[in-house]
């Protein structure tokens, strides 16, 4: 037993990977920990990670309260800065929340980002919005039994620097020119001032082959039989539920770092990072708390995929939004909105 008039001196044990290959490590370990006491100054080009979400419901992965998640937030916050070089990016992915017994939304991942622009010195070098065309219709009481909100389908993804000037290229992630675009090249534009006010040269015809992306990444999470879940399966071992698709930090460890480079996910989880960056031939360091989900990782890299995602056939294909007037001579709006906003349920009829 401890003696409470006594100081104890406690050490901190140094961790070792629980798993390595030769430009890569995954720890089992408090990344916290991890990242104050192996991780140096200015030792890293890239953190990219989906940290738990500020959620309502508790899952079974750990996640902390929303209306706690900046405090909690704020010693990784202080962390990352020390270890990012001055031209290295933090990218994190968070999804917002759902106020409890309310349809009204959380404000945590805001204050989370001004947390980390005001108190910690971090800049905003672009917002993301990933939108997921495969989402479910949630949440569901507000979304499909009383009909008062629509579906949430998009995730925020935060781009910070340590300074203004991270180093990056969007040369590094174009893509194809729409069928729109294609025909202006073909059929020639005149150089005008748009009613916008935006002046469009004759530059605007040129042809380089392809096209700037948008902030807003359209990326389905569908993944059903990867050689990761096959391992999961195979050897019994338990599949980490919220994994974020590989071509994610795929986007963002090819937009911002070289061949070379050190890309550190604190929470790894089944080390989605770890994996891609292996591919890319990126240094790279997973941390995730549970063994769990670390023993079916380690599946990723068993025969690291070479084969790059333009292959792959779930890539590739166009995601279309409708227009939001696609349906409006054919609905019924003659059906008067609830007063109360939709707070009392409506009972159902046959």
């Amino acid at each position: 037993m401890l003696d409470r008039n006594k100081s104890y001196a406690y050490v901190y044990v140094m961790a070792k990977p629980v798993f390595k290959t030769k430009i890569g490590k995954i720890y089992c370990d408090d990344s916290l920990k991890l990242m104050k006491n192996q991780l140096k100054d200015s030792s890293i080009d890239l953190i990219m990670t989906s940290p738990p979400f500020g959620l309502v419901r508790k899952k079974s992965y750990g996640n902390v309260d929303a209306e706690d998640y900046v405090e909690w937030f704020k010693d990784f916050g202080n962390q990352f800065h020390r270890i990012l070089k001055d031209s290295g990016s933090l990218v994190i992915d968070i999804g917002g929340a759902w106020n409890p017994g309310q349809p009204t939304r959380s404000l945590y991942h805001f204050e989370l980002l001004i947390m980390l622009c005001k108190e910690m010195g971090f800049h905003l070098a672009q917002e993301f919005y990933w939108w997921s065309p495969s989402k479910l219709p949630t949440p569901a009481e507000w979304v499909t039994v009383r009909r008062i909100r629509v579906k949430d389908a998009v995730n925020c993804v935060w781009w910070l620097s340590k300074t203004p000037w991270p180093k990056s290229s969007n040369k590094r992630i174009l893509v194809p020119y729409s069928s729109s675009m294609k025909h202006l090249l073909k059929n020639g534009y005149k150089a005008k001032k748009r009613p916008s006010g935006h002046d469009i040269s004759d530059k605007f015809t040129t042809n380089n082959k392809a096209a700037i992306p948008p902030n807003l990444i359209a990326l389905p999470n569908t993944e059903s039989n990867s050689s990761y879940q096959r391992f999961c399966r195979e050897n019994e071992l338990v599949e980490h539920p919220a994994r974020f698709p590989s071509s994610l930090p795929e986007m963002f460890i090819r937009m911002l770092t070289d061949k070379g480079d050190t890309v550190f996910d604190p929470f790894g989880g089944s080390c989605v990072t770890g994996e891609v960056a292996e591919r890319l031939k990126r240094k790279w360091i997973c941390c995730d708390l549970s063994e769990e989900y670390i023993a079916g990782a380690k599946g990723r890299f068993n025969e690291v995929d070479k084969t790059l995602p333009s292959k792959n056939n779930a890539l590739g294909k166009v995601y279309e939004l409708n227009h939001p007037a696609a349906m409006w001579d054919e609905l019924d709006d003659n059906e008067l909105l609830q007063p109360d906003g939709g707070k009392k349920r409506k009972k159902k009829t046959s």
